[in-house]
């Protein structure tokens, strides 16, 4: 009986990998990608630096502008200034906005990480950029979302484009190629009163 579930199993798997061989025949385009990670969920910067480790073992140079958690001291930046030749790694935000409670300098601060971002996307020696938390800047209005989209629109071919937060705007993602929502099930902050830990937040 176990032989016969194996082979009818094996048949199964044979004509499953025929199927998708196919598929992955098929796929034969290359570009840049604009991805766009959002949702109330845990995850959305993380799943980008998980990228951007991903790209710099390829040997892609990247860039990384974070316009929320400058004010933090993240285990990722140690990790990252060991591989200058390839990541500029610029946390460039003084925290959340209720934390600041400046809205001329929140928007100050929001620009100059911006013009970052668009010098790193116009620069065509970098292959990524992350803009993370972008997402939350721009639903507080601090930069013009049409700004935004017409840059993306216009980001060369080949470059991957990652951003990040919650509430993204329709518009970017009807703009982008890749789009991932973190869905919220369950948190320790919310549900057992568990702070922020190091290695897992920041």
């Amino acid at each position: 009986m176990a032989d016969r579930t194996d082979a009818e199993h094996n048949a199964k798997m044979a004509r499953i990998k025929v199927a998708r061989d196919r598929i992955v025949e098929s796929k034969t385009q290359e570009k840049g990608l604009l991805i766009v990670h959002t949702g109330n969920g845990k995850g959305k910067t993380s799943a980008a630096l998980g990228m951007v480790v991903r790209a710099i073992g390829h040997g892609m140079k990247v860039g990384v502008i974070q316009f929320v958690k400058g004010a933090w001291e993240t285990g990722e930046k140690p990790v990252f200034d060991r591989f200058a030749d390839l990541i500029e790694f610029k946390p460039m935000g003084e925290g959340f906005t209720w934390d600041t409670q400046d809205r001329a300098r929140d928007v100050a601060v929001a620009r100059e990480a911006w013009d970052e971002v668009k010098r790193m996307i116009a620069d065509p020696s970098y292959q990524m950029v992350v803009a993370d938390e972008l997402n939350i800047v721009l639903r507080y209005d601090y930069l013009p979302l049409d700004e935004v989209l017409e840059v993306l629109a216009a980001k060369p071919a080949d470059t991957h484009v990652i951003v990040t937060g919650r509430n993204a705007p329709q518009a970017l993602i009807g703009m982008a190629d890749l789009v991932t929502e973190m869905t919220l099930v369950k948190h320790p902050f919310r549900e057992q009163g568990v702070k922020a830990q190091k290695g897992i937040e920041f």
